[in-house]
């Protein structure tokens, strides 16, 4: 099977089993909602796909090749935004989205960040450190990956976490556009998704003592 594969996978924690035999198919055009309580290894589950974290037992695949290989294209095609934002409290906005693109091999001018910036909201702010910005602003900076990165496949935790009413609107619009535009997406989140986000689909996690 084509797209991101999780075949048989088996995770354990701390000596306790999160879920085991799991199968999971992400393709393109699909958005993929995850869903589950605290402790049920939603975040486990994202690591495990995106090759951060090894299984216990299963494989998951990409394009039919293991994601850790370094000649899977998973890696070029693909972004992971993880719950904490990832950024360097000490530096500006323009300066960590720099470094990041430069991480990720991803050729961008300043100005295109700048433009990216305003897109998400945080017009003004781009030479100001991230220590002085709102937990908000700080996660609309992080969320700028999603427009400076052309990647197929979005691996998101908690991308909603500290938005507000029109910064979560902005994110399930671009979740809409992404998926129409023959983009995969599977997200975790603790509010459920509207109408906004387009169709989408639901997979879910229980709790195991």
């Amino acid at each position: 099977m084509t797209g991101l594969v999780a075949t048989s996978l088996t995770c354990i924690k701390r000596d306790r089993v999160l879920f085991e035999n799991l199968n999971l198919q992400l393709q393109t055009g699909e958005l993929m909602y995850l869903r589950g309580p605290n402790g049920a290894g939603k975040t486990s589950l994202l690591r495990l796909l995106t090759g951060l974290s090894m299984p216990e037992a299963g494989e998951v695949t990409f394009n039919h090749a293991p994601v850790q290989h370094s000649e899977s294209q998973f890696y070029r095609q693909s972004i992971y935004l993880g719950h904490k934002s990832g950024l360097s409290s000490a530096l500006s906005a323009l300066d960590n989205l720099t470094y990041w693109c430069a991480q990720h091999q991803v050729t961008v001018t300043e100005s295109q960040i700048v433009n990216v910036l305003d897109v998400v909201g945080v017009t003004g702010l781009e030479d100001i450190p991230v220590a002085m910005l709102s937990a908000g602003q700080q996660r609309r900076v992080a969320l700028a990956r999603l427009w400076l990165k052309p990647a197929r496949f979005w691996v998101l935790d908690e991308p909603f976490t500290a938005l507000d009413t029109a910064g979560v609107a902005l994110l399930e619009t671009t979740f809409k556009k992404h998926v129409d535009e023959g983009g995969a997406i599977i997200t975790t989140s603790h509010q459920p998704l509207s109408a906004r986000a387009g169709t989408h689909r639901y997979f879910d996690l229980e709790y195991r003592f």
